[in-house]
């Protein structure tokens, strides 16, 4: 395990010394250097980086500590295909599924943040990720096809794979807002 979280850091760190923005902390810089990968190989995601990532999710925190979640791994690529149609083999598709109707907690938030945990764990192992919402209402509609245990819905699909290199999906990705027009500051 301890392997693992040195293959992890190291991993981020290489991806920060590639990007201009560094302060000089491996997760910030993960962060700040992270995109929404489209372009995968069909090299395949190892069990390892699967059993680290799933971890991650877990460690998310949540509403109450309720972890309304549940993930659903497909790896078959005929399923995975039924989802989103370039998946490849290689790639792997986590369902995260939160529970359908409780009062008082936030199962759809809750299910987020263990995505986004995910999410940075593919990135600090050197692989790539891409979360879609669009499925979820296709996979709720047959929920026994993708395995979506009972009492809960399909919030999000978190695709992983390894990255296409030859794609410049940093230049060609769409340019985040500025800070002044997400952040406010009353004062």
């Amino acid at each position: 395990m301890k392997a693992s979280i040195f293959l992890m850091v190291i991993a981020s760190m290489l991806v920060t010394t590639v990007n201009s923005q560094n302060t000089k902390n491996a997760v910030t810089d993960l962060i700040l250097t992270t995109y929404s990968e489209k372009a995968f190989t069909s090299e395949p995601v190892t069990d390892q980086q699967l059993d680290i990532i799933l971890k991650a999710g877990i460690k998310a925190p949540s509403a109450r500590n309720n972890q309304p979640w549940k993930f659903t791994v497909i790896n078959d690529e005929s399923t995975m295909k039924e989802i989103y149609n370039t998946a490849l083999p290689g790639n792997i598709m986590i369902v995260v599924s939160g529970l359908e109707a409780e009062n008082g907690i936030t199962p759809d938030f809750d299910c987020g943040l263990a995505t986004e945990n995910m999410f940075i764990a593919v990135h600090g192992l050197g692989l790539g990720a891409h979360i879609y919402g669009s499925p979820a209402g296709k996979i709720n509609s047959n929920k026994q096809l993708y395995q979506i245990p009972e009492g809960y819905k399909a919030i999000v699909v978190l695709r992983i794979g390894n990255v296409d290199k030859s794609v410049d999906a940093v230049s060609a990705a769409s340019p985040r807002k500025s800070m002044k027009e997400v952040v406010n500051y009353k004062k």
